[in-house]
């Protein structure tokens, strides 16, 4: 099942659910008001099948503007997930490649802060490149819904834009390379329902467009992120108290050549099979 959040030409952002490819329905007059009840109940599904049934407002999904499906939760992010973006870590940066070998093989996964819900932009919304830095690139990323209590209610795409040279120059400027204006984008809606096992054969594809061409296009699978998604969510929650819940993002396994570097206007398109698509214009903040 696929929630989202919308608006309808003027008025407050509403709730919505996705029945099929062309068309939501609006949560309002069923009392939801909010994503936040539904994800800390014990069966969102079942509510939603509920809700499905009723007489509930239609409208075609074309004629609605998406909105990140985020309320007030906080947006982190994991770190060499996968074998590709531990070697292009270790390959950008000589100075930090020891650092990216060994958190790799640990115990302990890296997470980092990314993004307040206020600052997350939603499909179809522009993201940004720094303009204080030379190598700019998207990292297309499944993201994991949590509830308040560290619990996987839903799963989301995410693009956790990035500075490789900041970072590459120097680990410690990590937060400058990942945390800036329009840096984080999810959407467009959350799926719910759905388990790891499941999760694991969806595939993940990225194209980025420069003036209407294709200028670089990449695959991979959920599969091969090395950590369990419950491990992932049990360190975040270590010690941390999310009361208004959070989404983590896994990790990237698509990394664009090191001669590659996104420009103003370029076009980001991200699939996960399972989910749908996120879509992002480029501008320099």
């Amino acid at each position: 099942m696929k929630l989202c959040r919308f608006k309808n030409n003027s008025g407050p952002v509403r709730v919505g659910l996705v029945v099929d490819d062309s068309t939501l329905l609006d949560l309002t007059p069923a009392g939801v008001n909010q994503m936040h009840p539904l994800l800390e109940s014990n069966d969102p599904v079942s509510q939603l099948n509920q809700m499905a049934k009723q007489n509930l407002p239609r409208l075609a999904l074309s004629e609605a503007r998406l909105g990140a499906p985020v309320e007030r939760q906080e947006v982190w992010a994991a770190g060499v997930t996968y074998l590709r973006s531990k070697a292009a870590r270790m390959e950008e940066s000589d100075f930090s490649a020891t650092a990216y070998d060994k958190v790799y093989e640990a115990e302990r996964p890296e997470l980092f802060f990314k993004a307040l819900a206020e600052k997350v932009v939603g499909t179809g919304e522009t993201v940004g490149i720094r303009r204080d830095a030379r190598w700019n690139v998207p990292e297309p990323e499944l993201a994991l819904v949590l509830n308040s209590h560290g619990k996987i209610v839903g799963h989301t795409i995410g693009n956790d834009m990035s500075s490789r040279d900041l970072e590459g120059e120097n680990l410690l400027y990590l937060p400058q390379a990942k945390i800036y204006r329009h840096s984080c984008a999810l959407g467009p809606w959350i799926q719910l329902g759905v388990t790891e096992a499941t999760a694991r054969e969806w595939k993940i594809r990225m194209e980025i467009r420069r003036k209407g061409k294709s200028v670089f296009a990449g695959e991979t699978s959920v599969g091969q992120i090395k950590r369990r998604f419950d491990e992932l969510a049990g360190y975040l929650f270590r010690s941390q108290v999310f009361p208004h819940g959070a989404v983590l993002l896994t990790g990237t396994g698509i990394v664009p050549p090191d001669t590659f570097t996104l420009r103003e206007q370029d076009e980001i398109r991200i699939e996960i099979t399972g989910i749908g698509a996120l879509r992002n214009p480029v501008a320099v903040v």
